[in-house]
């Protein structure tokens, strides 16, 4: 891939005549307008580009390779960090977005009750898993449609948009009918079926961590989605597998700074698979918010030990209430504010 940097005084005839011939010899485009620049990504067989004939062409600055194995999501291609609406609020930028709820729709009353709680609690966006991806064959599976039923309720009733997972490809246009923001599970990260599918889908998707990947091979999963001109794709650090057996993962804070310099997109944290105990939901998730994560998503449920999946890292309604006053006073000291 080669990015053509336009520049700052470029027309809009200047940049869509790059477009044009970059188009004309078979190339893939992908346009990054930023507020100081314009930057044209060209894909496809570099050895079939004349890059000193782009590079005289009027507009253009300069004519970069990016050197990357994961082009669209470098900063190279877009210096500038990717910021995009969901529900009333903006994901990757000043705001830090806060996304709530439990583990598993397990039913109508449990999730409105639910959804209502976190809300009031200062929520931007609820969670729920309709679709559950578990160790064992016999534990329980999920709702099914049922629970994106719910789910779709919940949103009517309280206003949050809805993020859950999705499991396979075929599944897509079904789960894209009733969630807001499609999650890749960990387990699903490098299902390149599916990463294919939601970059299709156009809905904004959170991409989780695999639990035993490399930065790079989370970044390289993100490429698959981006590839589709899909631009509205958050990564979720959710802690990796380590020897360590007090906590359920090692929740790798290093990542989050990482991919905040390694990529334009916006960085999710998950404390509660990180932990995957309740008490440490709340320090791990303020160490991610000092670390540079654009938001948290965290496992809520009015009564864990009740929980038919993930009890002992879920928050009663009421600890999460505090952490996100905690994090409000936290957010000031690192440029950000919770809206």
């Amino acid at each position: 891939m080669m990015i053509v940097i336009m520049e700052a005084q470029a027309t809009m005839k200047e940049k869509s005549a790059v477009i044009a011939r970059a188009e004309a010899q078979g190339f893939k485009i992908h346009l990054s307008d930023g507020k100081e620049r314009t930057i044209i990504g060209i894909i496809g067989n570099e050895r079939n580009l004349d890059k000193e004939q782009i590079e005289r062409m009027p507009g253009v600055e300069r004519v970069v390779p990016v050197l990357k194995p994961f082009k669209v999501a470098s900063r190279e291609f877009n210096p500038e960090d990717t910021v995009f609406p969901i529900g009333q609020h903006d994901v990757g930028g000043k705001d830090l977005i806060i996304m709530a709820g439990p583990c598993s729709v397990e039913s109508r009353s449990q999730i409105i009750e639910t959804a209502h709680a976190v809300k009031e609690a200062g929520a931007h966006i609820l969670r729920g898993g309709a679709y559950k991806p578990r160790s064992s064959p016999y534990s329980f599976q999920g709702m099914g449609e049922e629970g994106l039923k719910y789910l779709a309720e919940a949103r009517e009733e309280t206003g949050l948009p809805v993020i859950t997972e999705v499991m396979e490809p075929a599944l897509v246009p079904l789960v894209a009918e009733y969630a807001d923001i499609l999650q890749i599970g960990a387990r699903n990260m490098q299902n390149y079926a599916l990463l294919h599918a939601v970059g299709k889908s156009q809905q904004p998707v959170l991409l989780k961590r695999g639990m035993s990947s490399l930065i790079e091979e989370w970044l390289m999963c993100a490429e698959y989605i981006l590839s589709h001109g899909n631009t509205r794709v958050m990564l979720c650090e959710r802690g990796i597998r380590t020897f360590e057996k007090y906590t359920r993962n090692t929740f790798d804070i290093n990542a989050i700074a990482v991919a905040k310099q390694m990529t334009h997109l916006p960085v999710i944290a998950d404390p509660s698979h990180g932990t995957g105990k309740w008490e440490y939901v709340a320090p791990v998730a303020k160490a991610a918010v000092a670390a540079g994560a654009d938001g948290i998503i965290v496992e809520v449920h009015p009564h864990p030990d009740e929980a038919l999946s993930d009890g002992l890292q879920s928050l009663k309604p009421e600890k999460f209430a505090k952490l996100v006053e905690d994090l409000k006073r936290l957010a000031e000291s690192v440029d950000r504010s919770v809206p």
